[in-house]
Formats: C-alpha cells, sequence, structure tokens
C-alpha cells in the first residue's frame, strides 16, 4: 500500500495569536518539523496551507496545495490533500502542523491500523483525534459531497465510511504520554512543549 502524508497549515491561529506554521522549534519551525519527521515515514508529503498564506522553506519534494475557501476547517482540507495525493498513494497519514511532538512509530503504528478499512483514527473515549488518522485518497470525493452537504465536521466522514476506531491505550506502547496527540492552541502549551522537547524556542 502506497501511503504519503498531509499537513494541515491553514488555520486562523487565533488562540496562539501568531501563526503556528512559523513558531520555532529547536532550529526548524513547526512546519518543518512536522514535514521532516512525517516525511520519515511517508511520500509524497502534501501541505494545505490558505489561499495567501505564506510558508517556511520546504524540502522541493513537498507539494503545496492550496484552500479554495480560506479557513473552510480541517475536513475540506483533508479533501483538497487526498485529491491532491490520488494519483501517487492509495491513503494518507493526515496531521496538523502543531504537533511537534509526533513521532514516526506513532504514525506508523496508525497505518497499520488501516487493513481493509477506509479510515483508522484513534479515539479516546467518545472523542476522535480526525487529524492523527490515516485515510484513503479514494475518500475525496465523499470529503466533497459532505462538504457540498454542509456537514464540515471530520466527524461526519468518519461516520459515513468504514472507520476503525484505535483505542488510545492501543498507541501507548509506541507513545507512552500520547505527545504524538497533543496539538499547541495556546502560548502555553508552546512553552511546554519547547520543555518537553528540551528545545529552544528561536532557530
Amino acid at each position: 500500500m502506497r501511503v504519503g502524508g498531509i499537513v494541515l497549515c491553514g488555520g486562523r491561529s487565533s488562540r496562539m495569536g501568531r501563526p503556528k506554521a512559523w513558531l520555532p522549534f529547536g532550529d526548524e519551525t513547526l512546519l518543518q518539523r512536522v514535514v521532516r519527521v512525517l516525511g520519515d515515514v511517508v511520500q509524497p508529503i502534501v501541505v494545505v496551507a490558505a489561499a495567501d498564506q505564506e510558508l517556511p522553506l520546504l524540502p522541493p519534494t513537498v507539494r503545496v496545495a492550496r484552500d479554495e475557501h480560506d479557513y473552510a476547517g480541517p475536513l475540506a482540507g483533508m479533501g483538497i490533500g487526498l485529491a491532491a495525493l490520488a494519483a501517487d498513494a492509495d491513503a494518507a497519514y493526515v496531521t496538523a502542523c502543531d504537533v511537534p511532538l509526533l513521532r514516526p512509530e506513532f504514525v506508523r503504528t496508525v497505518i497499520s491500523a488501516l487493513g481493509e478499512f477506509d479510515a483508522a483514527v484513534p479515539r479516546e473515549g467518545e472523542f476522535y483525534h480526525p487529524l492523527a488518522g490515516v485515510y484513503r485518497t479514494s475518500l475525496a470525493p465523499r470529503i466533497a459531497e459532505l462538504i457540498s452537504a454542509g456537514r464540515m465536521r471530520p466527524l461526519y466522514l468518519i461516520e459515513s465510511v468504514r472507520s476503525r476506531a484505535i483505542d488510545v491505550d492501543e498507541l501507548r506502547a509506541c507513545d507512552a504520554t500520547l505527545a504524538s496527540l497533543r496539538n499547541l492552541n495556546t502560548a502555553e502549551e508552546y512553552q511546554a512543549a519547547l520543555r518537553e522537547g528540551n528545545v529552544s524556542p528561536e532557530p
């Protein structure tokens, strides 16, 4: 099975107060770090950004796709990314750009759970982590249908296709603290991730 990667970075970053993609994390930005870590596991990678969004320098192999409508939400970004990869991958691991503690072993474990399903997504109780899941690229038309119907939440996709829910406790063997699921929404969360990653905030 050919598996690519999708990194979503077109959100408003309203709670952070500045663009997350550009936040320094050691000698790279959050977006550069997530692209690098994901690239150790899957290829090719598509970064989905807002229409006029400026991005940090990325490897030449990374493709950039643009949202058709700004701030349409993660499901729309997932659809754009899956469509962009459809010719070159059977499935894709989807992540946001604000998970600097993402581990390659975590990505591999989630991918291995896909099997014959359309999607495999970590679930904590009743809460899904859609931006830490793997989805077949053939779902792009289904996402377009959902968006046309005004059903903009990733949960609507998960519930309407053959999905495997991965209990997060199954993922602790490869990521004991589930740091790969920890996205950064506030300055306090960013500082905590810097400490946990033992890196400086500036390149």
